[in-house]
C-alpha cells in the first residue's frame, strides 16, 4: 500500500492476503499522476476486501471473475456485450452501493427512448434481456457481497419476453 515516484511516472505496490491465506504482493506502474495511482490502489483494496464502496465497473470485474467459468463461452460473450455496451456506459463510474431504484428507472427511460437507425425502438425481449443482466449483477452483489437490496428489482422490469 505505497505509491512511489518512478522517474516521471508513478507506481503502486500493494500487499494483500489471498483466499488461501497467503500473503501476496502486486504492483502496477505507469500512472501519469499520483491521484491515478492512489485511485487504482483504492479500487484494488476494495475488491480484495469485497467492500461495496467501489464503482459498478470494478464490481463487474469481480462478477466476471466469479461467473465467467460457470457459463458457456458464447453465453458469456453475449452477456458481456450487453453489459459493456448498455449498462457500463451509464453506471460504470457510479458506486454500486449508491445506485437506487430511481437511477434504474431513469436508465430504463433512456433505453426506451433510443431509436435504431431504421427508426424502430429496441424490441421488448431485448429490453428485458438488458434489464435481466443488470438485475443479475445486483443479485450477485446481494447474495455474496452484502448489498442490502437489488435496486433493479425494486424498479421493475422493462419489456417482456416474447415467445
Amino acid at each position: 500500500m505505497a505509491v512511489y515516484k518512478d522517474g516521471d511516472k508513478w507506481r503502486v505496490i500493494y500487499r494483500y492476503t489471498n483466499w488461501q491465506g497467503e500473503r501476496k504482493q502486486t504492483q502496477k506502474r505507469g500512472f501519469k499522476t499520483k491521484r491515478e495511482a492512489q485511485q487504482w490502489e483504492r479500487e484494488v483494496m476494495l475488491k480484495s476486501e469485497s467492500k461495496l464502496d467501489m464503482t459498478f465497473a470494478s464490481f463487474f470485474e469481480i462478477y466476471e471473475a466469479d461467473k465467467k467459468k460457470r457459463v458457456k463461452e458464447n453465453t458469456w460473450e453475449s452477456k458481456s456485450h450487453v453489459i459493456r455496451t448498455k449498462i457500463l456506459p451509464y453506471f460504470g463510474n457510479r458506486k454500486i452501493a449508491e445506485i437506487e431504484a430511481k437511477d434504474i428507472i431513469a436508465w430504463q427511460n433512456e433505453l426506451l427512448a433510443i431509436r435504431q437507425p431504421n427508426g424502430k425502438p429496441y424490441s421488448s425481449s431485448y429490453l428485458q434481456k438488458i434489464h435481466s443482466q443488470l438485475s443479475a449483477i445486483f443479485n450477485h452483489a446481494v447474495n455474496f457481497y452484502y448489498l442490502p437490496s437489488n435496486p433493479a428489482q425494486k424498479a421493475g422490469n422493462m419489456g417482456k419476453e416474447e415467445h
